[in-house]
């Protein structure tokens, strides 16, 4: 056993470290009196060897003084953590002697208070207990505690472990140096523990708040304790019960509570209840932005007419603000004068009757758009959809005067010879919806006269004539030849009647004669039937009557009628003229459109109706829209219309109606969809950009005023200098803003003007300002070299190399490339040249690419050259010819030649590392040595070293080393060992156990170990007992020895483990007994606790 001696001649202190700075302990040891090299241990703790943790965190270093005999032993350690405090012990032995020393490190942050890294908690402090491990067991005798500080924010290892596998942690334990495995895993389920208890019933609470879109579903998810606890979840202080939109999820810890399609109501503070804790959060419903899917209509109408402005929006239930001229229209002060209403998505503004006071732009409101309208007003007109006609009756008939107007309110009076008519027993006056009616029964003769119908406020009258038959009977004795009394001077035309089609047409023709003639009706060869069919013939006494029900085009046609009886005949001829609306207008388009107006033609229709057509109608819709909007109340005589007050960018369609004496024809068909758009305006800053002998390049901006109908192109147009022929240069228009002019004469002054065109047609063209001669402009060529490439260019193998270097020159310069003075090979070196411009590139650099590059551009015999030098550099080789040239004390000599490849570029040093032999481990002694040599020194006596050289350019150092072909030996040289006479010494002893057991408590389940220590010689035998009975085979034991450190382990120890343990040494000197009383502490869960 090695003695204890006073070796150390200078010995490590405690000190405080600054977290994240570095900090070295130095030790010096006496070797005189040593037979052999001392070894140095550096231990943390009490076992931990420190050198197989060396690297970047601990680093190691060893010297030794020849003439004073002393090893200087240093351990730095670089960046102190949280971790790194603790006690620290150095051990030195040598053969038969041995010294060791103590000192401690504590860690302070550097300004701010920070948390401390998990490794604080990990280190091997007092708190370990008996899961420490078998490494160090200075917890145990030093029952030191340390200040609990919370975890690191910046190295969270806590989180790290918490997600991590078990099978994992090991590996984080080592990346971040923790070496207490086991008491790393007590704190971790300790962590786990206290971080429930610290919450109560909640592991993890609700948000403070949460936010929704309106109609989207939300989860609010808690963590609870007990996974058998009773959670309720409460609204504003109510108590939500399950249903199909509020859904409860239960799953292990986790509860959630789903809203399903949130609206403004679900807007409210929530609650989550468990026992006696809440947890509290708010949920706000963001209401999407209302947007307009239909939008509004302008509206023509009359004085007095009702208006409905109807918007549909893309929600139910939103909010809609309607505004006239910019002042809005509520429900309280429109009055009674305007009605909003709602239908679901539809919202509908209602003006009961419209006057001209309501006329103006009506706008309709949301938080995602608005829609406006425009109301248009004018007075009222009154139609006459039918007059009032003549009648002929006889005595004692009925009379009836018919008339019917367009407006079913309006009142009027009758007027006979101007005298107006009263009400009778035989005279009536009747007015339903838009029919008015005189009604005189038992007609007399005193009636006939001038009978009119004058409408109540209207500047209009309807007059018709009732002209009273009297029929004279007289006697003839003799008989009379037929005669046919057929009245129609009231017709126009003689012996033709005039029928509107549809309407049913009588024709009473009175026939005399003694005795009765047979009468017949006759349509060319046909017969017109009696009483049967649409058209027919009734016949009376004196009186034939010719009806058509439901007058037809195929109606119209000369009709004869003949009658006959033994003293004569008498024949008549008269045409039936059926007339009819029109047909509609054909072939409506529009023609040109401007910023808020259209221009729209048609035909006329095919057939007028039989009567010449007065004028027309139009009418307007935004398309997509089912409201027409009329845009003429008087008939309108041309066929070409231009339509004003539209707005620009919408998109139109028109129809037409024809109107004739009868009536309005149908709608037309509809117009192709159109849009006012205004033409832009002129294109700015028109300028010649360049002049060939045949060609000249313009370029301009596009106008400052575009419009809605953007820009389909560009027209060019060019012309002589004084002359008016413009002439178009490019077929199509062209979309950019640069066009060359070919073909044009050489020498001539041309003019220029660029037209922008689009939907609405032209913009005013610009014009350039002054004529141009059309004659290129010679110009000298010159290259412009970037200033990067004025100087030598160094490149990388492997590189991509990619070049550009502007010229000017008119016309095109002819360009060359050379390299080295011959022309450049295209194989790998890649070449592209524009009318302003030549690329050189190259794809992946190589040494042989380096050279001097030249560009030449030509114009005839005008020419300009530059050079360009590229340099393709590469790492350098190995130094070659290492040797070692001499070895003198604790130095040595090394040479070497200059690597043959130099990587293209100078070298600009060399790296020189040893390696002892014993080891192999190579460190570096130079860097940056510019000479083909060096020396190197403070090589350790005795050891053989080996050498190896890197070069080093601007590319970095050589990828393979120059190794000397010989070794460094450092011979010893003036030391004579002459050993002393060996005396064996007596090393046998009784046992005698140097660490005692400890009193222990220990939780059941868990495994837990009693250890204590031993020094005896021979070898004593260890007799572990419980309460004084000899544990044998015990599966549940382990017993470990290691060098007299003695381990009883106890496998998940349970209650009745508790006890007295003893542990027996015994040698054949004596024997020594030491023993300890163990507690097993059973820990209940908060789950069982609770119950009882």
């Amino acid at each position: 056993m090695a003695e204890l001696t006073g070796l150390f001649v200078l010995k490590p202190e405690s000190v405080t470290a600054t977290k994240g700075k570095d900090i070295t302990f130095v030790t010096k040891v006496d070797s005189t009196n040593l037979l052999r090299k001392p070894n140095m241990k550096w231990l943390k703790g009490k076992w931990l060897d420190l050198g197989s943790k060396a690297g970047k965190h601990l680093q190691f270093k060893e010297t030794y003084d020849r003439n004073t005999k002393i090893y200087t032993y240093e351990m730095s350690i670089i960046k102190v953590v949280d971790g790194d405090a603790g006690g620290y012990r150095c051990e030195v032995t040598s053969k038969d002697k041995c010294d060791s020393c103590t000192f401690d490190i504590s860690v302070q942050a550097v300004e701010e208070e920070q948390q401390d890294n998990i490794l604080e908690a990990f280190k091997r402090s007092g708190d370990a207990d008996e899961d420490a491990g078998d490494l160090d067991f200075s917890a145990l005798l030093k029952k030191r505690q340390k200040k609990k500080q919370a975890p690191k924010e910046e190295v969270d290892v806590w989180e790290i472990l918490k997600g991590a596998n078990p099978c994992d942690y090991e590996k984080i334990a080592f990346q971040y140096g923790i070496t207490d495995l086991r008491g790393m895993l007590k704190r971790l389920k300790k962590m786990k523990m206290e971080s429930k208890k610290s919450d109560g019933a909640f592991l993890r609470k609700l948000d403070s708040a949460y936010s929704v879109d309106k109609g989207k579903t939300i989860q609010l998810t808690v963590e609870v304790a007990d996974p058998d606890a009773p959670v309720t979840w409460l609204k504003n202080g109510q108590e939500i019960k399950p249903s199909a939109k509020y859904v409860f999820e239960s799953v292990g810890n986790k509860r959630t509570l789903t809203i399903n399609k949130c609206n403004l109501s679900d807007d409210a503070a929530y609650e989550c209840v468990v026992g006696e804790e809440k947890s509290f959060t708010e949920v706000f419903v963001k209401e999407p932005p209302i947007t307009i899917t239909k939008p509004l209509d302008d509206v023509l109408t009359v004085v007095g007419e009702k208006v409905e402005f109807e918007v549909e929006v893309s929600e139910e239930g939103a909010n809609v603000k309607w505004m006239k001229d910019g002042v809005e229209l509520t429900r309280e002060t429109a009055g009674s004068k305007y009605r909003i209403k709602k239908a679901g998505k539809k919202h509908i503004l209602i003006i009961n009757e419209a006057t001209k006071e309501d006329i103006g732009m009506y706008y309709a409101f949301t938080n995602g758009g608005e829609s406006k309208a425009e109301l248009e007003v004018e007075d009222k007109e009154l139609q006459v959809l039918q007059s009032i006609a003549d009648l002929t009756v006889k005595s004692a008939e009925q009379a009836v005067f018919k008339c019917e107007v367009s407006d079913e309110k309006v009142t009027g009076k009758w007027f006979k010879d101007g005298v107006e008519v009263q009400p009778s027993e035989r005279i009536k006056i009747t007015h339903i919806g838009r029919t008015h009616k005189l009604t005189i029964d038992d007609v007399k003769s005193s009636d006939a006269g001038d009978y009119t119908f004058v409408p109540d406020g209207y500047a209009l009258s309807l007059s018709a004539k009732l002209n009273f038959l009297e029929i004279k009977i007289e006697y003839v004795p003799r008989q009379d030849p037929p005669k046919i009394h057929l009245d129609t001077s009231g017709t126009g035309n003689k012996n033709t009647i005039t029928v509107v089609a549809g309407n049913k047409l009588r024709l009473d023709v009175e026939i005399t004669g003694e005795p009765a003639p047979t009468v017949c009706w006759m349509k060319g060869d046909k017969v017109v039937a009696e009483a049967e069919g649409r058209v027919r013939v009734e016949t009376r006494k004196t009186l034939s009557s010719f009806v058509i029900e439901g007058a037809e085009r195929g109606d119209e046609g000369l009709y004869h009628i003949a009658v006959n009886n033994p003293a004569g005949e008498d024949k008549a001829d008269l045409f039936i003229r059926v007339v009819d609306v029109p047909n509609p207008p054909e072939n409506v388009k529009c023609s040109s459109v401007g910023e808020d107006c259209a221009t729209i033609a048609w035909d006329p229709p095919a057939f007028d109706g039989g009567v010449p057509i007065k004028g027309y109608l139009m009418e307007k819709k935004k398309v997509g829209s089912a409201r027409w909007t009329k845009l003429n109340f008087d008939v309108y005589e041309s066929t070409t219309y231009e339509a004003k007050k539209m707005i620009e960018g919408v998109r139109y369609e028109m129809r037409v109606f024809a109107v004739n004496g009868i009536g309005v024809s149908q709608p037309s068909a509809n117009s192709e969809p159109f849009m006012p758009i205004a033409a832009t305006s002129e294109p700015t800053r028109l300028v010649v950009d360049d002049v060939t002998d045949t060609t000249c390049a313009l370029k301009w901006l596009p106008p400052e005023k575009i419009g809605a109908g953007g820009i389909d192109g560009y027209i060019i147009e060019y012309c002589k200098e004084g002359g008016d022929q413009w002439v178009q240069a490019n077929a199509a228009p062209v979309a950019k803003n640069q066009y060359r002019v070919k073909d044009l004469p050489v020498g001539e002054k041309m003019l220029f003007r660029v037209v922008a065109v689009n939907v609405a047609g032209r913009s005013p063209p610009a014009t350039t300002a002054q004529a141009v001669t059309i004659r290129e402009i010679m110009e000298t060529p010159k290259i412009r070299l970037p200033r990067q490439l004025r100087t030598k260019l160094i490149r990388v193998v492997g590189e991509k190399l990619n070049l550009v270097i502007p010229f000017q020159g008119k016309p095109r310069p002819v360009v060359t490339w050379f390299k080295d003075g011959a022309p450049l090979d295209g194989k790998t070196i890649g070449t592209r040249t524009s009318e302003v411009d030549s690329i050189l590139f190259i794809r992946s650099a190589e040494r042989d690419h380096s050279g001097k590059y030249t560009l030449s551009v030509q114009i005839e015999n005008v020419s300009d050259s530059a050079d360009i030098y590229i340099q393709i550099v590469d790492k350098p080789g190995p130094p070659i010819a290492v040797h070692v040239t001499d070895v003198w004390g604790f130095n040595a000599a090394l040479e070497w030649k200059p690597p043959k490849d130099d990587g293209n570029c100078d070298i600009i040093g060399y790296t020189i590392q040893k390696a002892d032999m014993k080891t192999k481990d190579w460190f570096t002694v130079y860097e940056h040595n510019r000479r083909p040599g060096c020396t190197v020194s403070d090589l350790v006596m005795g050891n053989e070293y080996s050498f190896r050289v890197f070069s080093e350019n601007i590319c970095g150092h050589s990828d393979e080393p120059g190794v000397s072909k010989n070794n460094a030996v450092v011979t010893k040289t003036g030391l004579a060992y002459k050993p002393p006479p060996f005396k064996e010494k007596d090393m046998t002893r009784s046992p005698k156990f140097t660490a005692p057991l400890v009193n222990r408590t220990v939780v059941a389940g868990y495994a837990a170990a009693i250890s204590c220590a031993v020094r005896g010689f021979p070898k004593p035998k260890i007799i572990w007992m419980k309460n004084n009975m000899i544990i044998g085979e015990d599966p549940k034991f382990l017993m470990q020895n290691n060098q007299g450190v003695l381990t009883l382990n106890i496998r998940k120890p349970s209650m009745f483990d508790g006890g007295r343990y003893s542990c027996r040494a015994i040698n054949d000197l004596g024997q020594d007994e030491v023993e300890c009383k163990l507690e097993v502490r059973v820990v209940k869960e908060k789950g069982e606790e609770a119950k009882k």
